[in-house]
């Protein structure tokens, strides 16, 4: 229990931001965890820690997910914080708008993009979670970056790439 309750947050986010489903998500944490306790588990705590195996058991579980349903997923609309409804709208709006743009970010790009910046993961730790090389994952997040700064420019005027 102290595990899951350790581990479970981060997790379901990074799951969450790769399927854009609740009830996914948390289907894929249940999965996760399960196999963690199933005998034969192929955790090795020799080979990684136990953070960086359970996100690479989440990001292979989401990834099949995704690739069975081919299909793009909505999204849940946040919870409403007490905010003016104008904020609300705009806040919404920019939200759903870097959403879209991170789902439309290669998956190789997104993946290390939600690691690094959602769940401030050190570059070593997304290399070995992902399977890569440290410089792929300078690479992929810096390309990832520039895409997003193009794709959102017009949210902030001023702020796209210089040609």
């Amino acid at each position: 229990m102290r595990l899951f309750d350790e581990h479970h947050a981060p997790l379901f986010r990074f799951a969450y931001r790769l399927t854009r489903s609740v009830a996914d998500a948390q289907d894929i944490l249940q999965e996760c965890f399960m196999a963690l306790l199933a005998p034969g588990c192929a955790y090795d705590p020799q080979r990684a820690p136990l953070r960086t195996y359970l996100f690479g058991a989440v990001r292979n579980q989401a990834l099949a997910r995704v690739r069975r349903m081919a299909a793009g997923v909505d999204g849940v609309p946040p919870p409403v914080d007490g905010r003016s409804p104008e904020t609300e709208v705009l806040r919404g709006e920019m939200e759903e708008a870097v959403a879209a743009a991170v789902m439309q970010l290669p998956e190789n790009q997104r993946e290390v993009l939600l690691l690094a910046h959602y769940e401030q993961m050190p570059q070593a730790e997304i290399a070995r979670t992902l399977g890569i090389e440290l410089p792929a994952v300078k690479s992929r997040l810096q390309r990832a970056r520039a895409s997003l700064k193009d794709t959102l420019a017009a949210y902030a005027p001023g702020a796209g790439r210089r040609r």
